[in-house]
Parts: structure tokens; C-alpha cells; sequence
């Protein structure tokens, strides 16, 4: 945990509701630039909905999003304007996300997904979206692989093609849902192990998971999410060995019970 940084992400009564009820109730929290956040809790309670309020995917109904120094601010019942709007797609520029499925495109190369969104979005000419592509591809450990079309990758290289086209856009928060959760569990390493080398250089992440392991020794700290509400919000560590609430309890010890070596 970088204690010393300053705050890069700061949510306030974060409230999102749908048609067949509220699915996030008054989330706030705070993280620190290079800090890697993991999101758990059981399936269908909010933990996706709440990254794509994040990213701006959706329209939270009320509360503030901060990230890096641009705030988004919603009243309940406040009808979304062109201020509203403008101010999403600019926090926006400064998140990257990756999806559960890959969504690269069959009928471009590797380089050529990764090169996209930079020359439409960010306006860089095909010689600077190459020079960033090529980057970050390799950073990816997918160097061997530019001109490869995605039918012919596997999952995890497919899954780190998604997390390559997303950094080419220079975000300053990376944002996962289930990034791992379509793969062979033989795949599921070496996609990991790209957000603890990304954690390594000090980019800021927010990761939903149900890899428990990972998320116990990589994370900064574990948000435990349960019916639309945060339940506990603690270092990985202290989260796994002494959970406060019944529901985190119970969460854990399902896990623990069928995958002793997240106990280790």
C-alpha cells in the first residue's frame, strides 16, 4: 500500500438503481495512486455494475466519482446534461477496462486492434499508434505475436491482447472485470501475472475477481461487496485472517473449504 500517495480514485454515495430494483447502495471509498484494488463477493451483487459507474458505462443515479482530478457529480433525479456528459467522457480518457470476453476484432491483426482506439479516440497518426502498439504488446509478453489474427491466440494471449488495447489509450486506472473468468485454469497465470508486473511499475488498478489467491496476495486491499453494499473494505491480509462481518465469514470460508491454498 502506497501510503504516501495521494488519493487517485474517490467514490461517494454511489447509489445505481434498474428497473427490478437498487443495485448499488451508498458506496464510498478511497484509493491511492499505484495501489491495486480487488473487488470480491458473490455473483450478482454489484461488483460489475459498480466498474462500469466507474468507467462511465453507466450513468450512476446519484453520488461523486473522482479520478484523477476530474469529479463527476449527480443529485438524485438530476437530468443528465451536456456538462454531465462532457465530464464523463473526459474521466473516461483516464480508465482503460477489460472485459470478461476479449472483443478484439477477427479481421485485424493484433497490431492492428491494439492501434485503433489511439488513432480514432486520441487523434495519433499510424506511425505513432504502431510505436505505441508495438509497446505495449510487448509489455504484454505478446511481441511474437503482432501480425497473429485473434482466431489464432488463445485465451490468455487474447485476454492480454484486451489489456494491451487498453493501455495504448495511457490511462491512469485500469479497470477488470473477471478478467480471468472465460479461461482454461491453465491460462489464468499468465494473465495475472500482467497486472502484478503493471502493480510492479505503479499503475493504479481496480480488480473484480473471484481468484482469491491472487487477490489475497496481490491487492493493496480487498473490497467485499454483498447486495449493492461494501460489507468490508481492508488489506488483503487482515481481510482473509479475521473478517468482521458474518457475511465476509461465511464468503470466505466457502472459498478456503474448496480451495485450501487460498488459506496459505
Amino acid at each position: 500500500m502506497n501510503a504516501e500517495n495521494k488519493p487517485l480514485i474517490i467514490i461517494k454515495d454511489l447509489h445505481k438503481s434498474f428497473e427490478d430494483g437498487e443495485i448499488l447502495k451508498n458506496i464510498s471509498f478511497t484509493i491511492r495512486e499505484g495501489d491495486l484494488a480487488s473487488i470480491i463477493g458473490p455473483s450478482g451483487c454489484g461488483k460489475s455494475t459498480f466498474l462500469r459507474c466507474i468507467n462511465g458505462i453507466e450513468l450512476m443515479d446519484s453520488g461523486s466519482i473522482t479520478i484523477a482530478d476530474v469529479t463527476l457529480e449527480r443529485a438524485p433525479g438530476q437530468v443528465p446534461d451536456e456538462k454531465m456528459l462532457d465530464t464523463v467522457h473526459r474521466m473516461r480518457a483516464e480508465v482503460g477496462m477489460v472485459f470478461q470476453s476479449y472483443n478484439l476484432f477477427p479481421h485485424k491483426t493484433l497490431l492492428e486492434n491494439v492501434m485503433l482506439a489511439p488513432m480514432v479516440v486520441k487523434g495519433k497518426s499510424r506511425d505513432e499508434a504502431r510505436e505505441l502498439a508495438t509497446k505495449f504488446i510487448d509489455k504484454v509478453g505478446l511481441s511474437g505475436f503482432a501480425n497473429r489474427y485473434p482466431s489464432t491466440l488463445s485465451g490468455g494471449q487474447s485476454q492480454r491482447a484486451a489489456i494491451a488495447r487498453a493501455l495504448a489509450m495511457n490511462p491512469r486506472v485500469m479497470l477488470y472485470d473477471e478478467p480471468t473468468s472465460a479461461l482454461d485454469p491453465e491460462l489464468v497465470g499468465e494473465v495475472l501475472q500482467v497486472m502484478k508486473d503493471l502493480d510492479a511499475e505503479g499503475m493504479t488498478q481496480i480488480i473484480v475477481t473471484h481468484e482469491m489467491k491472487f487477490a489475497r496476495d496481490a491487492s493493496d486491499y480487498i473490497i467485499f461487496m454483498d447486495k449493492g453494499e461494501i460489507v468490508e473494505y481492508e488489506d488483503g491480509d487482515i481481510l482473509f485472517e479475521h473478517p468482521k462481518n458474518d457475511r465476509t465469514k461465511a464468503f470466505l470460508r466457502h472459498f478456503v473449504n474448496t480451495n485450501p491454498e487460498v488459506a496459505c
